[in-house]
């Protein structure tokens, strides 16, 4: 079977080679015909397993439809020419091919299908590259809020920002989550907003900067029904807890469901949260100890009268 669909994938090949030959009849090569074959070719090799052909195949497909002037087509097949290399494990090279892709898309005035290229490249190489798809991810977002799509676009920096905490790039993460918060807001999406303040502050103060921290609750009092929120109380309470050193207080606010329920990546900055010097913890109640056995009362007024006159 797979044989037959090699010299299949050939036969394509020399189709698509003899309509590119010009002669004295033919001025012009058939730049359509040809990449129709080489599409066929790289169907076939694809079918064989043989990625390598394939992927040779459609990168043929795509020169074709560009001396055709036919964008979107030859933006196909680049990005078909980067599946096939993602299935010989080459993700770098995936993703370069289905990045340039994406722009011919954004070229040929076709963003939703770009913006999909592009998350699907982040997708990819997310496990193997995460700073690459963060750029990925947030260069979709841009292209989602410049059509006005801002709940895609919010999602795709969800994303970004998630990376870049998982990879403790707090600075770029809370400049992230402050975008979101932004979008989330203007959309009128206020519960979100909340849940995005509880980020801000872990993120701020795993950076060590309670001023930050406290300065994005005292913001956030703008967004309405904030001050009244449970979101609130608990931002207070843990603030408290940190200015104070209080690692207790601290611990049990991180501990609630308000913060263990969050995406995990928070979650875990929540949980893995300690005060500045280690923290103090809460003493027990000192327990009254027991008098040794066959010492009264008694014997102790008797002992404090015998010198109740004093030594002479």
């Amino acid at each position: 079977m797979a044989a037959q669909k090699i010299n299949e994938g050939l036969e394509h090949l020399a189709k698509a080679e003899k309509y590119l030959k010009t002669g004295f009849l033919k001025w012009k090569p058939d730049y359509d015909s040809a990449a129709s074959e080489y599409g066929k070719a790289a169907v076939a090799f694809k079918n064989a397993k043989q990625f390598e052909q394939a992927k040779d195949a459609c990168l043929r497909e795509a020169v074709a439809h560009e001396n055709n002037r036919a964008l979107f087509h030859a933006a196909k097949a680049y990005e078909q020419a980067g599946m096939m290399l993602k299935e010989m494990q080459k993700l770098p090279e995936a993703v370069h091919l289905i990045e340039k892709a994406s722009m011919m898309y954004l070229e040929n005035g076709t963003p939703d299908t770009a913006a999909m290229a592009l998350e699907r490249a982040g997708k990819l190489i997310e496990n193997v590259d995460p700073e690459k798809a963060v750029q990925l991810y947030q260069q979709t977002a841009n292209v989602f809020e410049n059509e006005e799509r801002l709940r895609q676009a919010v999602e795709l920096l969800g994303k970004a920002s998630r990376l870049l905490v998982r990879g403790r790039r707090f600075d770029e993460a809370a400049l992230s989550i402050q975008k979101e918060k932004n979008i989330y807001k203007e959309i009128e999406n206020y519960p979100t907003c909340y849940k995005k303040t509880i980020a801000q502050v872990l993120v701020h103060l795993h950076r060590n900067d309670y001023v930050a921290a406290e300065r994005c609750v005292r913001e956030s009092y703008s967004i309405p029904g904030f001050s009244g929120s449970e979101d609130c109380a608990a931002l207070e309470q843990l603030l408290e807890g940190y200015d104070q050193q209080d690692q207790d207080q601290v611990s049990e606010v991180c501990s609630s469901p308000l913060f263990k329920y969050m995406d995990n990546d928070y979650a875990k900055l929540g949980l893995s949260l300690v005060v500045p010097g280690g923290g103090i913890k809460k003493k027990a109640p000192a327990t009254p100890q027991a008098k040794p056995d066959g010492v009264s009362t008694a014997a102790a007024e008797e002992e404090e009268d015998e010198y109740s006159g004093g030594l002479c």
